[in-house]
């Protein structure tokens, strides 16, 4: 294990575009399995019948839900952590962390005793059908009792990136989602448990995910200590926890508004339509997770470096994540657009309607994806750099500001077409005014790297004035 002196050293020294790059690929691996934990469910769910799969991507947006309020404290805890490690302040940093673990265990607690209490009005809350509401029930229970362990591991996941140690956090979510895998057909088809099992078998991946996490901080093998002892008892702290995060919780709560907007909407045109959104929904996000998984890579580098007030260090990593991340998804896009048709057939093949459907939108979402790169990019930058106000602004764009008066003004326009092509238009007007705040604020950071120098120099030249100064009295003595 390296010192805390020796990461830091690594973390403000080393190339950006290796740091970033060896960071996020573990991160990209990890989006990636968190994005096979439903893209799973999915999968195996499907071979249930068209109502099945419905069912998955309705509870999707509890899940975001939950997810939201995960990433809102981890990103906020990992944020300000990895600023506060940047100017070593060891103790801070692990008051931090602590606050926000412990935090998200009593939120999650609180997200299961409700949920659980009103789980059929939620999930006719969430857009399901009547066909489909006796499934999506049984799945959101399950899902509900993993809600505090959900929330937890997300904190622990990014409090570990923070600090660099992107490979802890692989293990724990890396072994979770190979489990899940193979623990869903043994739950759904040997047990017979049908769609409940593959909640279960998500629960149990979820748990175990969870105990990994942690073991990292049990076992010493983390700057960052986590300790009840250390919640910190300054109102202060506690919230600058939630602001630096509240961009995450606009981002995923919008996702989750959003998500159930859009199964209300592709709702008028029958469950095929339900089906072919929910899996073209999940398509997209593996696909877009490892943006995300590459942006979070660029994070804790941007962050340890404007905290040790390196700007131009700060800079170029902004540069390669963005021209790298854009270069990613064109490439992504390119390939999956050709392979269109078998990928949404994986998940519905008796169902030529969810095929064709599905198609169309997923082609839709391909062709605009590069500009992902420009919206995330954008955002965690904001984020990472403790500009809460600007990244929340942005957080909100793309399925608030944007997506969601689309479905208001497009569906009753253009019918079906309408609903599949929301979000691609969202996107390309997210990107086009994200782009120039992003890169003014860019602008500005490179100016202080000028700024600094000119300090330091001034600073040399106090010391240079009053060390002549001192000479000259020597001599005339």
């Amino acid at each position: 294990m390296i010192t805390e002196a020796q990461q830091h050293h690594r973390m403000t020294t080393h190339p950006v575009w290796k740091l970033i790059c060896r960071l996020a690929i573990p991160t990209v691996i990890s989006m990636l399995v968190t994005s096979v934990y439903n893209m799973a469910d999915t999968y195996f769910v499907s071979r249930l019948g068209t109502s099945a799969t419905g069912a998955v991507g309705v509870v999707f947006s509890l899940m975001a839900i939950i997810q939201a309020i995960g990433f809102t404290l981890g990103m906020g805890a990992g944020n300000v952590v990895s600023r506060l490690l940047g100017e070593k302040k060891i103790e801070e940093a692990q008051r931090i962390g602590s606050t926000a673990f412990y935090s998200s265990l009593i939120c999650g607690a609180i997200i299961t005793l409700f949920g659980v209490i009103f789980v059929g009005a939620l999930v006719d809350l969430l857009g399901a059908s009547e066909s489909i509401r006796p499934y999506a029930a049984n799945y959101a229970r399950y899902v509900l009792y993993g809600a505090p362990v959900m929330t937890a591991s997300f904190v622990l996941n990014n409090v570990l990136r923070a600090q660099g140690r992107a490979t802890a956090a692989l293990l724990g979510i890396g072994f979770g989602g190979l489990l899940n895998i193979g623990l869903d057909p043994l739950f759904i088809f040997t047990f017979d448990m049908g769609i409940a099992g593959a909640a279960i078998a998500t629960l149990i991946s979820q748990c175990v995910s969870f105990i990994i996490l942690l073991s990292a901080f049990i076992f010493g093998k983390t700057t960052v200590k986590l300790s009840i002892f250390k919640i910190s008892k300054n109102v202060k702290e506690h919230l600058l926890i939630w602001r630096t995060g509240f961009p995450s919780l606009c981002r995923q709560g919008l996702a989750s508004i959003a998500t159930v907007m859009l199964n209300r909407a592709a709702g008028e045109y029958g469950d095929a339509a339900i089906a072919a959104i929910s899996v073209v929904g999940r398509v997209a996000m593996l696909i877009g997770s490892v943006m995300v998984g590459f942006g979070q890579g660029f994070q804790p580098v941007a962050g340890y470096n404007y905290g040790a007030k390196k700007y131009d260090r700060v800079v170029k990593s902004f540069t390669f994540t963005l021209a790298f991340g854009a270069a990613l998804m064109a490439v992504l896009s390119l390939i999956c657009f050709f392979v269109s048709k078998p990928i949404i057939g994986a998940f519905e093949s008796d169902d030529p309607a969810v095929i064709q459907i599905g198609v169309y939108a997923l082609r839709a979402n391909l062709i605009v994806f590069p500009v992902h790169a420009i919206i995330i990019v954008g955002n965690m930058t904001f984020q990472s750099l403790g500009k809460p106000l600007s990244a929340t602004i942005l957080s909100c764009l793309r399925q608030g500001f944007c997506f969601i008066p689309l479905l208001f003004i497009l569906p009753p326009w253009l019918g079906l077409k309408g609903v599949q092509f929301a979000q691609p238009i969202a996107d390309v007007l997210s990107a086009l005014i994200t782009l120039p705040m992003t890169i003014y604020f860019i602008r500005k950071v490179a100016k202080m790297q000028g700024e600094e120098g000119l300090e330091k120099a001034g600073e040399i030249g106090v010391l240079e004035d009053a060390t002549c100064e001192e000479e000259a009295k020597t001599q005339n003595d």
